[in-house]
């Protein structure tokens, strides 16, 4: 239940008491039943009665009981009469069901003086609060109220435990103040007496920057100004009852918003002067709306079209949240909630009757399912750059604007958008203004073998450093192989992905399926497989503004018009799509050759050694050992597929050169790619590993007369691929000692970039080109550069 505090002074003190949580709702449920003749409103009755009842027997000694036990009885028969006469009429109105709703209050607010000491005193707020005859949200008459406060507080004793939510007319007929309403009782009883401050105790530290519930990583706010809660209120903040705020407001009163299971916590202040050194003090969001727009050529220059819209709705008493018009005076937006759109399109179409039939104005339409996303905050009427800010975070999250509000007092920023996209928006807009220095990106890892298994290592190991130097944190939150997928929104490793609780059996569809409906700020799907499936997927992520990592080259390596596809969904949806280890594993090739083109240079011809496996075998083969022992040699250090044909076919290779030339701007297609396959014709038709070796021995003389031409020549081997004038090639080649490639050792890839400002000495990079390392690495570094 809800405590409101109102103290002026050690010898007077009110206490305001809400009904016991679900019980409000309880009594409406019933009311609802009775209403349908459905009589299973009195088992709801009883259990209410006995919840109550044994409150009161384990609060109180038997000595004291019986007088509360009693009181409990007496006002449940109430409850139950007029149940009955509802049951009997068939129906509740607004009147009825304000009566049946006090029970709550009443019932808790009595238990709760009892309970205090002897010196309190029970006052139902229905005596000292007068309303007007609004039943479900009556209106306050300020003036009479604080009269009969002024008489009933502290006169006969110093504590006084009052009723909150319910109120009365001057006829006595029961009202309430609106789901909320204790605070706001206790608002008024606190502006009556001149309290000292008003003190709303609810479960949370006070008033937080966002939704916890929502936004895990928000933090409780010291203070703010009276403007400031009456905007987060105003915008869906829960914590606050709107209409508490005026009543201290026009006195000055400080409201303090405590957390019942904190007390210890100083809680939030609202008082005249925001103190918070923020950018903003919170942000605030309506999670469901229904957006209207007016528009027509006829709405513009014509005077008082605004005063019709808003006139219409009032006549129906359709509050509106948000409003937003066209400079060009051609369309009119204004929110509502999703309950009164029907009602309020329906208004709108009857006043401009006239117009919609001679084609002026169009039919209001109605878009349902949005949200209101509102940034808060008296400091941002000084600052520029905070709407850059907003948009930028929501931009940078695929998160499209439907509608945009400001005020002209500059105190809060409103953007209409999917309700869907929710979640995302409060966490990215909450990350933008309070951890502006820190992110979260989420991963989803397709594929735990070396390479993903050493990229989940690599996070680990770099979490501090990345936390310390970056201000970032990479999560994996989801996970699937062949065998199972999970998702753990803490964060996975491979360890507790395996023996996760809610682990599933792996299904592709439904992983991908899983990661849109999670729709988390800062979502990178990780591929790590080298699966043909698995890209198949990537248009939908991007398109999801799911940015994509991935070292599988399938994707980007199958039909032109595939990879041009998956270029056009990420410039369109401004999300990233980075394959950097796709060419020379940790090496950045891809990297500088895009910043190459994208300055202006023009690229002349690209030259690379890119297996890791050839150039082992062309650094160490030599006449003292023939082409098939430095095979086996390679194979044993794990530098070979299984079979090394696949290695020795080139046709990785072939792969890597047309993702570079397809970089450069060639429209190519794999078969496009000249690449000369070094298994000899007698070797290809081998049936085990072993009989291709046995083979390959038989071929050493067409290795050996290559060998020996190259040495020849004073040269080496190297099995190098080409670029030039959107023609590749990969081949085995001999190369001179003033080539960049004649000293390359080990299984090292090198790329030599020859451009108009690299003619005369070619831009090269060099180092290991493969390896789980190495190639994790690059992965790692990607995703770096997405959420960076």
């Amino acid at each position: 239940m809800v405590v409101g505090c109102v103290q002026a002074s050690r010898e007077c003190v009110a206490v305001v008491v809400s009904a016991m949580t679900g019980v409000t709702d309880a009594l409406q449920d019933m009311a609802i039943k009775a209403a349908n003749k459905d009589e299973s409103f009195m088992l709801e009755l009883k259990d209410l009665e006995k919840r109550h009842l044994d409150a009161a027997e384990e609060l109180f000694p038997p000595a004291s009981r019986d007088r509360t036990l009693a009181w409990v009885r007496t006002t449940i028969n109430e409850l139950e009469e007029a149940m009955r006469s509802i049951y009997v009429l068939r129906e509740c109105s607004p009147k009825t069901a304000d009566y049946i709703l006090s029970f709550g209050e009443r019932l808790s607010a009595f238990l709760v003086s009892n309970v205090l000491s002897l010196d309190s005193e029970f006052i139902d707020a229905r005596e000292i609060i007068v309303t007007d005859d609004h039943f479900g949200h009556a209106i306050v008459d300020l003036e009479r109220s604080r009269e009969l406060i002024r008489e009933r507080i502290g006169s006969q004793k110093p504590l006084a435990v009052v009723t909150g939510f319910i109120g009365a007319t001057l006829d006595g007929r029961t009202t309430t103040l609106g789901r909320g309403g204790s605070d706001l009782t206790a608002s008024i009883l606190g502006a009556a007496i001149g309290a000292s401050e008003i003190e709303i105790w609810t479960d949370v530290d006070g008033i937080m920057t966002a939704d916890p519930r929502v936004v895990p990583t928000a933090f409780s706010i010291s203070h703010l100004s009276y403007e400031e809660a009456m905007e987060l209120s105003h915008f869906g903040a829960k914590i606050l009852y709107p209409p508490t705020i005026q009543p201290a407001l026009l006195e000055g009163i400080p409201i303090r918003i405590r957390n019942t299971f904190n007390p210890s916590f100083e809680g939030s202040v609202i008082d005249r002067n925001a103190r918070s050194q923020l950018l903003v003090t919170g942000i605030s969001s309506i999670p469901e709306i229904a957006l209207l727009r007016v528009q027509g050529l006829g709405m513009q220059g014509v005077a008082g079209t605004s005063k019709r819209v808003f006139s219409a709705l009032a006549n129906h008493n359709i509050n509106v949240i948000l409003i937003t018009q066209a400079s060009s005076e051609h369309t009119i937006c204004f929110s509502v909630m999703p309950d009164v759109a029907e009602m309020a399109r329906t208004a709108i179409d009857k006043e401009f009757e006239h117009e919609i039939k001679h084609l002026l104005i169009d039919p209001a339409v109605v878009e349902r399912e949005l949200s209101i996303v509102s940034v808060v905050g008296e400091q941002m009427r000084h600052l520029s750059g905070l709407s850059g800010r907003l948009f930028s975070a929501l931009g940078a999250n695929g998160i499209n604007v439907i509608a945009i509000a400001q005020g002209s007092s500059e105190l809060n920023i409103s953007v209409v958008i999917s309700r869907v996209d929710r979640t995302k928006a409060l966490n990215s807009v909450h990350d933008a203004f309070f951890l502006s220095d820190h992110r979260t990106a989420h991963l989803f890892l397709a594929g735990d073998g070396q390479i993903g298994q050493t990229l989940i290592r690599q996070i680990g190991d770099g979490k501090d450093s990345l936390g310390e130097r970056y201000k970032l944190k990479l999560q994996i939150t989801g996970l699937t192989n062949t065998r199972y997928m999970a998702f753990n929104e803490n964060g996975l490793t491979v360890e507790r992905a395996e023996h996760a609780h809610e682990k599933q059996p792996a299904n592709l569809e439904r992983f991908i399926d899983a990661i849109l409906a999670l729709n988390l700020p800062h979502s990178v799907f990780v591929d790590c497989t080298a699966s043909e499936a698995v890209p198949a997927w990537y248009p939908k992520l991007l398109d999801s503004n799911i940015s994509v990592v991935t070292p599988n080259k399938r994707a980007i390596t199958g039909t032109f018009d595939a990879y041009q596809g998956l270029k056009t969904v990420e410039h369109r949806r401004n999300v990233q799509f980075h394959y950097e280890t796709c060419v020379g594993a940790g090496l950045p090739i891809i990297g500088t050759l895009n910043d190459l083109v994208k300055s202006g240079d023009e690229i002349y011809s690209v030259e690379a050694v890119l297996s890791g496996t050839l150039s082992y075998l062309f650094n160490n083969y030599s006449s003292d050992r023939s082409f098939a022992e430095t095979v086996r040699g390679a194979q044993r250090l794990g530098l070979t597929e299984p079979d090394p044909r696949d290695d020795l076919s080139g046709r990785d290779v072939g792969r890597k050169l047309l993702i570079l030339a397809r970089e450069i701007g060639c429209k190519l297609e794999l078969e496009d790619v000249f690449v000369e396959d070094l298994v000899p014709s007698a070797c290809s038709k081998a049936k085990t590993v072993d009989e291709f070796y046995q083979l390959l021995e038989e071929q050493e003389g067409v290795f050996a007369e290559k060998l020996n031409e190259a040495l020849s020549a004073g040269g080496r081997l190297c099995y190098v691929g080409r670029v030039s004038n959107c023609k590749a090639e990969a081949k085995l080649a001999t190369v001179l000692p003033d080539h960049p490639f004649f000293g390359l050792s080990g299984s090292d890839n090198i790329i030599s970039f020859v451009t108009k400002r690299y003619s005369t000495r070619p831009l090269v990079v060099k180092g290991p080109g493969a390896g789980p390392e190495v190639t994790a690495a690059g992965v790692l570094a990607d995703i770096i550069r997405v959420v960076g």
